[in-house]
């Protein structure tokens, strides 16, 4: 295990062995090109992100929205999914969970992110 938790030794992914780092990076910078349809901001720079890991050979991804009445509440989860699918092949096991805790605020997001929607001057 290196010093971010992210393992060090190959696991399956799918039907293929990779190497763990280089699978959740991969998770990491697709999620970094799925764009919330309504602010056109990628969900990692929104702060809507909040964990991806491997769990047993899937990627594991834990992400909210921005409010539970979120009109993308069913179609941004499927594009953060169909994201990681074509970054790292559609064999890929990928849990895809929707949390609400903690709540979303604009304090979760990027500060370049949040100067560009006139959240904060800087």
């Amino acid at each position: 295990m290196s010093e971010t938790g992210v393992p060090t030794t190959p696991v399956s992914i799918g039907p293929t062995e990779v190497n763990p780092r280089s699978a959740l990076e991969a998770a990491w910078d697709a999620l970094g090109s799925v764009s919330d349809p309504e602010l056109s901001v990628d969900v990692v720079s929104l702060g809507l992100v909040y964990d991806v890991r491997d769990e047993e050979g899937a990627i594991v991804v834990e992400m909210t929205l921005t409010t539970p009445g979120c009109p993308a509440s069913e179609s941004l989860p499927e594009m953060a999914r169909a994201a990681i699918a074509d970054a790292l092949g559609a064999g890929v096991r990928i849990d895809l969970r929707v949390v609400w805790d903690p709540p979303w605020s604009p304090a979760m997001m990027h500060d370049d992110a949040a100067a560009a929607l006139g959240f904060r001057i800087g």
